[in-house]
């Protein structure tokens, strides 16, 4: 009897042991799995998250007569201004100063931007009126549509100086 005992016991070892083979040999190739994926994923470009409406995307400032001439109004949710000029164009003034990209706030008693970190002044087109700002306010694109003005906060665009041909118009019928 002990000679089948020891048959039984040769015979069984030889599966635990290639059971346990197989299971690293899997347990190794979902680690190799998984560590593949997360290089991929990192590598992989990210899709930018912006809500509908919100910064980084097309926002809806609101209707054209909405806004006084030579007048600012701070759109919130965009993170920028709109600046409606003195013979009713609009500019969409970034709020981030040109020197070190603090906040700058609109003095509406002064009709100047002003900004708190180190005095640079801005008019109401974004040109410096008062260094140490190196350039205009940035501007983003306005479009007018059916006398509703949206801008695409998507990317701000550089400039040094105002130029008349950055003003958007509503078209008059």
């Amino acid at each position: 009897m002990s000679s089948n005992l020891k048959k039984i016991k040769d015979t069984a070892e030889p599966g635990r042991r290639s059971f346990l083979s197989k299971l690293w040999l899997g347990l190794g190739l979902v680690v190799f799995a998984e560590s593949i994926g997360v290089v991929f994923a990192f590598l992989r470009p990210r899709k930018p998250r912006t809500s509908e409406g919100g910064f980084g995307s097309i926002i809806t400032a609101g209707p054209v007569g909405d806004f006084e001439p030579n007048s600012v109004t701070a759109i919130v949710r965009g993170h920028f201004y709109l600046a409606c000029l003195e013979d009713g164009g609009f500019l969409a003034l970034s709020r981030k100063c040109t020197h070190l990209g603090c906040t700058v706030p609109w003095d509406s008693k002064n009709n100047q931007f002003t900004c708190p970190c180190h005095a640079s002044v801005f008019d109401i087109k974004g040109n410096v009126i008062s260094p140490p700002a190196p350039r205009a306010l940035d501007i983003y694109p306005v479009t007018i549509e059916n006398e509703i003005i949206k801008v695409d906060t998507r990317k701000p665009i550089r400039r040094s100086e105002f130029r008349p041909e950055q003003v958007m118009y509503a078209k008059r019928i």
